[in-house]
């Protein structure tokens, strides 16, 4: 791959973000109703390829329910507001009215309240309960220690979600997670990351992990860029994960790990565009923050933006648009791919002759 020189000691190649890039029609169309959406990881089929991103603004345990019904996995931070206050709602409210630098003083303080295991197990419960597939998510720094209060409870899909995680994370200070180790010993499919490199991903995929999710925190609330100097466009990043992903598949003799777009999916074309590069799924966080029935009552924020020594993330205002099926289903009353997205994704899968998932991986794309 050609380099750019920067200067005499460094060079770099170019990388490319989804808005650099755009899908190719092709000579054949279809109708948007011969299009089929489905996606199945591991025993579990969804109509859908979307993740609801484990963000106390997305996922409430109502809203993980809702977007299950709906036909998609959403997934609950499981070291989030849900899991530390028996009656979050009163805080949410707080949160929504705050205004500058001290939302981000009072997100600090409001998360060092404790996690507690019995809020974990009430929280899965109650998606259980409903009988939609049960997704939670755990930081690497807390999957050992909440990990058997989490499959105890009945989760499904166990999600370990970082800005960047490793398979070879090095501490002098404590034992870190051995994730080959881990994954081998849980019953239930794990998918882990971010990860935004070929190597990196290669390394996820032998740990035994169903999917991995590729990002590095560069989503609409976080910061990770500007305070750390890291990012890697996700046009790039898309496609080097699949990369990894068809090598781990001859080297492994056929198993198939599941890639998940999770990072600067604002709008409809960033999906089609990352299921174009090359993803299986995506994991969207700031489209349905905008619903009127989410949890941040239009704010947005990660885990990252109440970090107590080193915040990578803000909460920022998003304007409401719609309902959360609205978003997702339509009908839409914008023209800016803020609601509708399936059907953007059936339209522009059928604008090119698809009518599968894994055949759109496929699709022409150009550099814009």
């Amino acid at each position: 791959m050609t380099e750019i020189e920067i200067g005499r000691a460094k060079r770099a190649r170019r990388a490319y973000s989804f808005d650099d890039v755009a899908i190719v029609p092709s000579r054949r169309t279809r109708d948007p109703e011969e299009v089929s959406t489905d996606w199945q990881i591991d025993a579990y089929r969804f109509d859908i390829p979307v993740l609801a991103a484990p963000m106390d603004s997305v996922m409430s345990p109502e809203t993980a329910i809702a977007f299950g019904r709906h036909g998609g996995l959403g997934v609950l931070n499981l070291e989030g507001i849900w899991t530390r206050y028996d009656d979050p709602a009163p805080l949410l409210e707080e949160v929504a009215g705050l205004e500058g630098h001290d939302a981000t003083r009072r997100l600090q303080e409001i998360y060092t309240e404790p996690v507690k295991a019995e809020l974990i197990t009430e929280r899965l419960r109650q998606v259980r309960e409903a009988g939609v597939t049960v997704a939670g998510s755990l930081s690497p720094q807390r999957t050992k220690e909440f990990a058997k209060t989490v499959v105890d409870a009945g989760v499904d899909m166990f999600v370990i979600r970082g800005t960047t995680v490793s398979a070879e994370h090095v501490s002098s200070q404590a034992e870190p997670l051995n994730l080959k180790e881990f994954i081998y010993e849980l019953d239930v499919p794990v998918i882990v990351g971010g990860c935004a490199t070929h190597q990196a991903a290669l390394h996820l995929m032998r740990t035994g992990a169903a999917g991995v999710l590729v990002g590095f925190g560069g989503g609409a609330a976080h910061t990770t860029r500007t305070v750390l100097g890291v990012a890697v466009p996700m046009a790039s990043a898309v496609a080097d994960v699949a990369a990894a992903r068809r090598d781990y598949l001859d080297e492994s003799g056929g198993r198939y790990v599941h890639v998940i777009a999770d990072g600067s999916i604002g709008q409809s074309g960033d999906l089609a565009k990352a299921i174009a590069c090359g993803a299986d799924a995506v994991m969207v966080g700031s489209p349905f923050a905008r619903a009127t029935d989410a949890p941040g009552h239009g704010f947005h924020w990660g885990t990252e933006a109440h970090h107590a020594d080193l915040p990578r993330g803000q909460r920022v205002h998003l304007d409401t648009v719609g309902t959360l099926e609205e978003i997702l289903f339509g009908p839409s009353r914008v023209a800016d791919g803020t609601m509708n997205l399936i059907g953007a994704l059936k339209r522009s899968m059928a604008t090119t002759g698809y009518t599968e998932v894994k055949e759109f991986q496929r699709v022409e794309v150009v550099v814009v």
